[in-house]
């Protein structure tokens, strides 16, 4: 379990001789769980500290305040954070940015050689990861060659190859057009069919979670609420202030049933096309 605890967070932490001078903190007095196995959402506005609490969970940063356990180990021991970001993997909105190896194989081997996975295994490890995220390429291809949406498969491929049991995704998606998005969404859940981690997954985009155990919204730095989609999709003024919006589908679906046209909240493509259908 990962367990936060009273957390606050400063970028820059006044001193202790320092007033606060009306700087605002990025996380403010967080207290969440997350359990083996969830499926979790971070969703709110940029700034709004989802992205802040991802760094934390794997000892990127450190709380100002309070804080952060993973199975027991707190993130500011530093005995422990090798332990803790072996549990706790992160895949960054560009995959760019935590790519180090020429090729495919070379990308995926460097981090398992970094934590010392047997030397006699390591190629049929890179060859397991490359199959599990369905990226289709072989390991000698430059990653310079690779579209977008392989980057970001290379990306889950590396970390997924580590074996964490945490896994976040921040913002993985976004700089993926609508059709790799999906691809990458699709992988993600055929994955975890295979391979069972926990998801801590920070998005903008609502229909890439409808499928999630728990949203947890953020605006300003604080845990506004969290809930299942199901529940927290009825309260379209609160997501609308944490600068969400509702699918399509369920935007649609609402407003057919404010005009009387009975249909049900989880409205579908092939729903609405029968609807049509009958109305044509």
């Amino acid at each position: 379990m990962i367990d936060i605890r009273d957390t606050t967070f400063y970028y820059n932490a006044p001193q202790e001789d320092e007033e606060d001078a009306g700087r605002r903190p990025a996380l403010s007095h967080i207290s969440l769980n997350i359990v083996p196995g969830e499926f979790v959402a971070f969703l709110g506005r940029n700034g709004s500290g989802k992205s802040s609490l991802s760094r934390l969970l794997n000892g990127i940063e450190l709380p100002t305040e309070g804080t952060v356990s993973v199975e027991g180990h707190v993130t500011s021991d530093k005995a422990a954070l090798r332990s803790v970001r072996r549990a706790v993997q992160i895949v960054f909105q560009n995959p760019e940015n935590q790519q180090v190896g020429i090729t495919v194989g070379e990308d995926i081997s460097f981090g398992l050689s970094n934590i010392g996975w047997p030397q006699h295994d390591i190629a049929d490890r890179v060859a397991w990861a490359i199959k599990l995220v369905g990226l289709d390429a072989d390991e000698d291809r430059p990653v310079m060659n690779l579209s977008g949406g392989e980057k970001q498969k290379l990306a889950l491929a590396a970390v997924l190859a580590l074996a964490p049991r945490y896994l976040i995704l921040d913002e993985a998606t976004s700089m993926l057009d609508p059709v790799a998005r999906r691809q990458f969404v699709a992988t993600l859940h055929e994955v975890r069919k295979q391979y069972s981690f926990t998801l801590i997954y920070i998005t903008h985009h609502l229909e890439e979670v409808t499928n999630a155990d728990r949203w947890v919204l953020f605006q300003s730095g604080k845990v506004v609420t969290s809930g299942t989609p199901d529940e927290l999709m009825e309260n379209t003024g609160l997501l609308q202030s944490c600068g969400l919006e509702l699918p399509y589908y369920r935007t649609l679906a609402g407003l057919l049933r404010e005009q009387g046209i009975p249909v049900s909240a989880a409205l579908n493509e092939r729903e609405l096309r029968e609807l049509l259908c009958k109305s044509g």
